[in-house]
């Protein structure tokens, strides 16, 4: 049973669909290695952080183990957790995404609206996110009420609740696997770099570059997901796979040559 090309519409749950239902037909058996993301990608059609949410989501199932620097491995599950979880939860990337294009717009008005207090409570929020170790409850907990607070400065209740609401979905478990391989310190102090550019547009009363700041904020915090695992080398480069399917029916897929044995190094995350 060969992989299908994905229609673009789709989201990530249709790909974990697919992916859970050649593991349950024993087309990859347990203990053995998926293609890589690149791969998959390609052979279901799809971009790679569709994959990629995939993939997180059959993690938190317990139905995949990702082993950064070796490979994306079946396992056998303890316990399958219910496959019809995944549909009321939405991907990382659709979360981020729609942030980006409300906070956005946000930015760019507070900017034109915000007093001296919205401007201290900016302010307060970034402090408390300057003082805090990274990854942990407390950033995240810093991190929404600096955005939270930017909302504020509209006057509009309903924002706040809506930029808040959509914030809490990073608590979502398939977001916190996400973020378990890509945040680290290095990367909350970037992130820290970018909100303070929000905060210094804003308090120059400037919509276009507050807008813009935001803009790059939650769309450089897509990019930060949107590297691979780091094991593209090591889990593309085998020519011995530990695969019990098929080779996917994709012509442009058998005309590849044989790759060469990889080194054993871990590629850096």
């Amino acid at each position: 049973m060969p992989l299908e090309a994905v229609e673009a519409r789709r989201l990530y749950r249709q790909v974990a669909d697919q992916l859970r239902s050649l593991i349950d037909s024993g087309e990859y058996a347990v203990g053995s290695r998926l293609p890589t993301e690149r791969e998959l990608a390609e052979q279901l059609k799809v971009s790679r952080p569709t994959v990629r949410e995939a993939l997180i989501a059959l993690e938190v199932e317990g139905r995949l183990r990702i082993r950064v620097g070796s490979g994306i491995y079946v396992i056998e599950p303890a316990a399958i957790a219910a496959p019809a979880a995944a549909s009321v939860i939405e991907g990382p990337f659709e979360l981020l995404r729609a942030r980006e294009f409300l906070e956005s717009a946000i930015a760019e008005q507070a900017a034109r609206v915000a007093t001296r207090d919205d401007i201290a409570r900016i302010d307060a929020s970034l402090l408390a996110m300057e003082q805090v170790e990274h990854p942990g409850e407390a950033s995240m907990v810093h991190d929404r009420a600096f955005h939270v607070a930017i909302a504020g400065s509209l006057g509009n209740a309903v924002l706040v609740r809506v930029v808040g609401e959509l914030f809490d979905q990073r608590l979502n478990p398939y977001f916190a696997q996400l973020a378990h391989y890509f945040e680290s310190p290095g990367t909350w102090r970037t992130a820290l770099d970018e909100h303070r550019a929000v905060r210094e547009a804003i308090a120059a009363h400037d919509p276009d570059a507050a807008r813009e700041a935001m803009r790059k904020h939650l769309a450089r915090s897509q990019e930060r997901f949107a590297q691979n695992f780091g094991a593209e080398k090591a889990a593309g480069s085998s020519s011995g796979r530990s695969r019990t399917s098929r080779a996917p029916a994709k012509p442009a897929a058998s005309k590849r040559p044989p790759k060469k044995q990889a080194g054993s190094g871990r590629a850096r995350r």
